[in-house]
C-alpha cells in the first residue's frame, strides 16, 4: 500500500523510509505509524516504507514501483540511529542495484538518524511518560540502552550521546547494549546503583519494538530499574527528524544539481 498519491511531476523527491524489518509484528505496525505522523507534517510529500528484511515491500519493490508509476527523483532514508553495518553497506548495496536496474529514476541515500538533540528530546519524553517529572533530572541516573554494535563508530556515537545527554541535567548516564557490546541493561543499571545513584531509569534508544528492545526490558526489569521507557516509535521529535534530514538530502540534490 502506497502513501500520498504523487505523480512524477510533483516537484519534490519521493520519501522512501528505509526499515530494517522484523518477524516482530509491532515493528512494521510502529514504522507505518511514525510515517502516517510523517505524512501529517507534510501533507504534499509522498512517503513509503520498505523493508530490508522480513516485511514487505522491500525496497527494491518500491523502488520498481515508483520507476514504473513515472517517478524520477526519490531520497532513501535510513530508520536508523546510527551509521553502523546497515547503513554503510546493506542499504548502499540496494540501492546501487536498483540504479543499475532503473536508471531513468535516482535515488539519495539520506544520513541516518543520530545524532540529534531531537532524539534525545524523544527520549526524554518517553522517560516523563513512564512516570518521571522534569524536576526528577538531578536525582535520576538514565541507562541509555541501544541495540548494539560491532562497528566502532556506532559504539562511539553512543558514547557521544550519553555524554551530551548528561549535560543536560541528568545526576548521570550510561551507555548500555542488548547485543554486540557491553555493558548489557542489567549491568549498568548495578552500577548507578553502586555508584549511589537514588533513581536509575532505563531509556531504550531504538525505534521500534522487537527481539533486542524485548531484550533490553528484561534487563531493566531483573535489575530493578524504577522507571523503564517505551520505544522512541512514532514521537513527533522523530517524525521532525525525518523531515529534516530528507529535507537536507533533497538541499544537497538542488545545490548539486545546480553546480553541475
Amino acid at each position: 500500500m502506497f502513501g500520498t498519491p504523487a505523480g512524477p511531476a510533483s516537484g519534490r523527491p519521493v520519501l522512501v523510509v528505509v526499515a530494517h524489518g522484523s518477524r516482530d509484528p509491532r515493528h512494521a505496525a510502529t514504522v507505518h505509524a511514525l510515517l502516517r505522523r510523517v505524512r501529517a507534517l507534510r501533507p504534499g510529500l509522498r512517503v513509503e516504507a520498505g523493508f530490508l528484511d522480513f516485511n514487505t515491500p522491500s525496497v527494491s519493490r518500491v523502488l520498481e514501483r515508483l520507476d514504473a508509476e513515472g517517478v524520477r527523483d526519490a531520497v532513501a532514508l535510513p530508520l536508523l540511529l546510527t551509521r553502523a553495518f546497515h547503513a554503510k553497506s546493506d542499504i548502499p548495496a540496494v540501492l546501487h542495484e536498483a540504479r543499475a536496474r532503473l536508471p531513468r529514476l535516482s535515488v539519495r541515500q539520506a544520513d541516518v538518524l543520530g545524532p540529534s538533540s531531537l532524539l534525545t528530546q524523544a527520549l526524554e519524553r518517553r522517560l516523563y511518560e513512564a512516570g518521571l517529572r522534569p524536576g526528577d533530572k538531578g536525582s535520576t541516573g538514565v541507562v541509555l540502552a541501544s541495540a548494539g554494535s560491532s562497528d566502532p563508530e556506532a559504539i562511539a556515537v553512543i558514547a557521544h550521546v550519553a555524554r551530551e545527554w548528561r549535560r543536560t541535567g541528568w545526576c548521570a548516564v550510561r551507555p548500555a547494549f542488548a547485543s554486540a557490546s557491553l555493558p548489557r541493561t542489567e549491568d549498568a543499571v548495578r552500577e548507578l546503583r553502586a555508584d549511589g545513584v537514588r533513581r536509575v531509569a532505563v531509556a531504550p534508544y531504538v525505534i521500534a519494538p522487537g527481539r533486542l528492545p524485548d531484550r533490553i526490558a528484561q534487563g531493566a526489569h531483573a535489575s530493578g530499574a524504577d522507571v523503564l521507557a517505551d520505544v522512541l516509535g512514532p514521537a513527533p521529535e522523530l517524525a521532525r527528524l525525518l523531515v529534516r534530514r530528507y529535507e537536507a538530502a533533497r538541499a544537497t540534490r538542488q545545490v548539486a544539481a545546480l553546480s553541475a
